[in-house]
């Protein structure tokens, strides 16, 4: 990609300025060399596994047919559960699920932290990681705000940042620690999550704040231009504002909303699957997207090297637009508050109601209202006690004080929300977390693997290409995470 003079003259008053190795677009000599050198990880959020397949077909020459040309594509892919944007996101980056990660949305409960704003004398508080603590949530460039933040009263009631909020490392801290520059693009500012506890994961952090464009295709594509020329502006040796040679990083990828929101806006149009017009112009502008990735690295001659992955955090429901139906969420609150009142601790809901009591030991008498009421909340299962423990593998890991104490699964279809959207995620159908795992890479014969396999087994994937040992990710120990099969023969 060619850069403005006046860039190139910058650039080149900087080289001067900077030890000699860091104005090129490579800087990891200190870093493991293999075949593989750097790892770009794409999120196309909402993406099911029959939107790639289809796509695929469909536009033989496109970016996804070219990429899987030269990889290997999964056909029995899920998400993690629950299927929200923050375990799907860090189970990519960290090999985990909430057992191990103690994250189990993006607004959850924490028994022991205190609310933000307290003085900390009591415990017991909302930890709220999306936009709502930005410092104004309704433009694109703002920051958190530390004073919207849950506190934690064992460690001077200090804040408690996202970064924090995560039990387990993630790849950023652990490529770092190898000598590679690190870099991701994503859509709120709480994904400095990234970072890992350390606080330090990610060199080069982008993160945009996506909520004022939820509502438009069009916006939300402007948004995501923002974090593509971030990535172009990487491959190109910069750091994301394309003004600083710094090298290409090691690891880099962003979050694509456009497939998310261009299914709540215009969405599906028969159970089929088939495409709106205005969702087609949205894949389209993915794909294109994609395409000038992958032009940009062959230009700087590192496609050969580059292990391009595509997958998407979770996917979203219902895809046929007949069975869409919409409940408020409130209603929970009131079930909830029938029992006892002041019972509701907090009430997270989506494609799933993820629920949080103030007393536990009432969760057997919640249950019993929220059976009593399974067809005005559209309940299909709920989970409590062992059956909910079953759904994070038997063990929480520690996790205990943020637990949720029920989890309603609705009928497919069912969306709690008072506004128009016509998907959402969050559950457990097939249409939340059948999600494609493309991995394109010269040196792959094109094949796809028919057995079951996970998102969290990406980040050990991930680290096994660039040479590094997977279990010095902390998840990956804790639950024997494996590797993608057919990348790599080897076992690891």
């Amino acid at each position: 990609m060619k850069k403005p003079i006046l860039l190139v003259v910058l650039v080149v008053l900087l080289a001067g300025a900077l030890p000699l190795q860091a104005a090129g677009p490579e800087n990891n000599d200190s870093f493991p060399q293999g075949k593989t050198k750097r790892v770009l990880l794409i999120s196309l959020d909402g993406f099911h596994r029959f939107d790639l397949d289809r796509y695929i077909a469909s536009h033989p020459g496109s970016a996804l047919a070219d990429l899987a040309s030269r990889g290997v594509r999964y056909s029995n892919a899920i998400s993690m559960r629950p299927s929200d944007s923050f375990p799907g996101s860090l189970a990519m980056v960290t090999g985990g699920s909430p057992s191990s990660t103690g994250i189990f949305y993006d607004v959850s409960w924490d028994d022991n932290l205190s609310p933000a704003g307290s003085d900390c004398s009591t415990r017991g508080a909302v930890a709220p990681y999306d936009e709502v603590i930005d410092v104004n949530p309704n433009v694109e460039f703002t920051t958190i705000d530390p004073n919207l933040l849950p506190r934690d009263p064992d460690h001077g009631c200090v804040p408690v940042f996202p970064h924090s909020y995560l039990k387990v490392n993630t790849i950023f801290e652990v490529i770092k620690a190898h000598g590679g520059r690190t870099a991701i693009a994503d859509k709120h500012p709480a994904y400095e999550l990234y970072n890992g506890p350390s606080g330090t994961g990610v060199d080069d952090l982008f993160t945009p704040e996506q909520a004022p464009f939820k509502g438009s295709i069009l916006q939300t594509e402007a948004d995501d231009e923002l974090k593509v020329q971030a990535i172009l502006h990487q491959i190109d040796g910069f750091d994301h504002t394309g003004t600083v040679p710094v090298g290409v990083p090691v690891i880099f990828g962003m979050n694509f909303q456009t497939p998310n929101i261009g299914q709540k806006v215009a969405g599906f149009t028969n159970a089929n699957g088939d495409l709106s017009a205005g969702l087609a112009d949205a894949y389209d502008y993915v794909d294109g997207a994609l395409q000038r990735m992958v032009n940009e690295l062959r230009a700087q001659n590192l496609l050969d090297s580059t292990m391009f992955i595509v997958s998407a955090k979770h996917a979203n429901s219902p895809v046929d637009p007949s069975l869409r139906h919409a409940i408020k969420a409130g209603i929970f609150t009131t079930v909830i508050e029938g029992v006892r009142a002041g019972l509701t601790a907090q009430v997270t809901s989506d494609t799933i109601a993820v629920i949080w009591l103030t007393d536990h030991s009432k969760t057997a008498d919640v249950v019993a209202a929220l059976q009593a009421n399974a067809a005005s909340i559209g309940a299909e299962t709920i989970y409590s006690g062992a059956a909910l423990k079953a759904l994070f593998g038997g063990s929480l890991n520690s996790s205990a004080n943020r637990e949720p104490d029920i989890i309603v699964e609705p009928k497919l279809g069912v969306i709690y929300t008072g506004s128009s959207k016509k998907v959402e995620h969050g559950g457990f159908h097939d249409e939340d977390i059948q999600v494609p795992i493309l991995i394109s890479q010269p040196g792959i014969e094109p094949h796809v693997v028919a057995a079951p396999v996970e998102t969290k087994q990406i980040a050990p994937t991930i680290l096994k290409a660039l040479g590094i040992n997977p279990r010095e990710l902390q998840a990956v120990e804790l639950e024997k995470t494996h590797s993608l099969p057919g990348v790599d023969d080897d076992e690891q």
